[in-house]
């Protein structure tokens, strides 16, 4: 599976991941600290990689289908 870690995540979450054989990205490696939530969930559709967080703005339903357009 293919993951993207937030910024709230570090690098030892990342090697766990890797461990069991996952492609894991974090917004770290890509300078993308900071960004908007609906920019980091575009990041991630457009890369399809799922995104692994602990803001919970993400956990909102309805604000989740707002970002999607």
């Amino acid at each position: 599976m293919t993951f993207k870690l937030d910024e709230n995540f570090e690098s030892r979450t990342q090697h766990l991941f890797q461990a069991y054989g996952h492609d894991v990205q974090t917004v770290r490696m890509q300078g993308l600290q900071g960004s908007s939530d609906a920019h980091l969930f575009e990041v991630c559709r457009v890369e399809q990689r799922c995104l692994v967080t602990m803001d919970l703005d993400f956990a909102d339903v309805l604000r989740s289908e707002e970002m999607r357009g």
